[in-house]
């Protein structure tokens, strides 16, 4: 169930980022909001899966899908940059968290 948690968790900081980004720095109020609350939710997920989970395991697993999703976000929705450096770079993120979730 904590890895589960941890999952939901990484969504929600996807959110939450993505969601900085459509406040224009906290200045709409909705968007600023929903930002708020996607955080809270994310925190407490995380802080969840760390009762169970190893705390270095669980904060790079974290914000690794953050940064992961985060990215491919603003490739489809801001026309972020997509060369294939970067897109390697984010490769090289998921090898990563897949190989903590294999060794956790």
């Amino acid at each position: 169930m904590a890895w589960t948690y941890l999952f939901i968790a990484s969504l929600f900081e996807v959110a939450w980022a993505s969601g900085l980004k459509y406040s224009e720095g906290l200045t709409k109020v909705g968007a600023s909001i929903g930002t708020i609350v996607a955080s809270i939710i994310s925190f407490l997920l995380l802080a969840k899966a760390m009762q169970t989970l190893p705390l270095g395991t669980s904060y790079a697993v974290w914000t690794g899908i953050g940064v992961v999703g985060t990215a491919i976000f603003g490739m489809i929705y801001f026309g972020d940059s997509t060369n294939p450096f970067r897109l390697g770079s984010i490769a090289l993120i998921t090898i990563g968290i897949v190989g903590l979730k294999l060794t956790a």
